[in-house]
This record gives C-alpha cells, structure tokens and sequence, in this order.
C-alpha cells in the first residue's frame, strides 16, 4: 500500500502562495533542491490542481528554467517520470505526458490508488489538498518551512479539519529552511 504524502513549501506564516499565486519567495538553493529531490524520488504519482500543475509542467522543458542546475534538471527528469492526476474543471487538456485530466475530485479513487499503487503519492496545490486533508486521505505530511512570511495567500492547511500528528523527522536544510515531517495519527 503507498503512502500520500502532501509535500509542500510554506512561508512562516503558514502560506503556500501569495495573494498573486507567486512562488518567487520560495526558490530553493542547491541544498534544498537536492533534498527536494530526495524527498520526491520515491513518488511515481502526482495529484494537482490546475494551478499548480500549471505552474509545474515546465518541467517538461526544463531549458527554459532560469538558471539551471544540475540538481533542477534531476528534478525534471524525476517529475517527467511520474504520473501525473490534475483536477480541474476549467481546463480543457492536459499537455504533458503521463498526465490525465480528472473534473471531479473522488475520496474513492484516491484510496483505491493508495491500495493498488506500489510507489508513494503526493497532493499538492491548496484548494486539492484542503480536499484530500477533509478526506482523511493524507498519511504523512511533509512541511518546507521558508524563511519568508507573506501576510496572506493561499494557506498551506485548511481550516476547521482537526488532525493528530506524530513528528517522524525535522532538520534545518540550506538557507534558513526547515524540514517537518509528520505522520497522521488515528
């Protein structure tokens, strides 16, 4: 059985993107990105919303990535390798290969792929995690806290969901971030 692990960069204040969907706040040195890419290996499915997918897919062409690293361009070759999930209701076409388009987010075909499935998923995009945190569908949740703090955006973990955790790993990684790894508990 895998695992679905919401893996996420947030600000100090608890938010994955600013009031404009920026990230520009949270581009990681080589450091991190050697530890992101780490951390993703051993996923071989990802669940997005069209945001985030949208935002990610330019790792199909990661040439056109400024300032690419070796570390980045193993990033590519790991998120090019996996199955992609995006949910959307407005987008008309996925354009990357091993990405399926789904209109409609189902709890059920999400545990049906955590007990077929012999490698780990991950969730991301706020408003498709909110969705799979309600659900009771996320084992483990790996927080990148940055040193950054936006003042609003979209936050990292919804409201009104109460979850007991168990912190499995923390560690300080290059440039102030902070690793935090915990795991649902029943």
């Amino acid at each position: 059985m895998s695992k679905l692990i919401y893996f996420t960069p947030m600000s100090l204040d608890g938010f994955l993107a600013g009031e404009t969907d920026s990230m520009d706040w949270a581009v990681p040195d080589r450091e991190v990105s050697a530890f992101i890419n780490d951390r993703t290996r051993p996923v071989g499915t990802y669940l997005y919303g069209r945001k985030i997918y949208e935002a990610m897919k330019v790792w199909e062409t990661p040439e056109v990535v400024p300032g690419l690293t070796p570390e980045l361009m193993e990033f590519a070759r790991i998120w090019q390798a996996a199955d992609k999930i995006v949910y959307s209701k407005s987008l008309e076409t996925v354009s990357t290969p091993n990405t399926r388009l789904e209109r409609e987010f189902d709890p059920q075909m999400v545990r049906d792929l955590k007990a077929q499935l012999p490698h780990d998923i991950s969730v991301d995009g706020a408003n498709l995690a909110a969705q799979v945190i309600r659900a009771g569908l996320v084992d483990e949740y790996e927080l990148l806290v940055v040193p950054f703090m936006l003042g609003g955006g979209a936050q990292v973990l919804p409201g009104s969901v109460r979850i007991k955790l168990e912190l499995l790993d923390e560690r300080r990684i290059g440039n102030g971030w902070v690793y935090l790894r915990y795991r649902s508990r029943d």
